[in-house]
């Protein structure tokens, strides 16, 4: 159905949206869109760092045991 959409169809949705709406609420529309893109991307960053945090912890906790503690863990 969309596929038939050409340039002069997608420029009479854009002017009758603009007529409905008017420029100061597509303006402002658009600015809360790019908030929510922007808090996106953060949030997305936010769960990778954590992610690669954790694994490197992981990471260090591999270091050998000493005799002393070998010890402890056999009584």
């Amino acid at each position: 159905m969309l596929n038939n959409i050409g340039l002069p169809g997608l420029l009479l949705i854009a002017v009758v949206v603009l007529v409905l709406f008017g420029r100061g609420k597509i303006s402002s529309l658009m600015g809360e869109v790019g908030k929510g893109i922007t808090a996106f991307k953060k949030g997305v960053n936010d769960g990778t760092k954590e992610i690669e945090d954790a694994s490197a912890e992981d990471a260090r906790d591999v270091t050998p045991e000493t005799e002393a503690e070998k010890e402890k863990d056999k009584a």
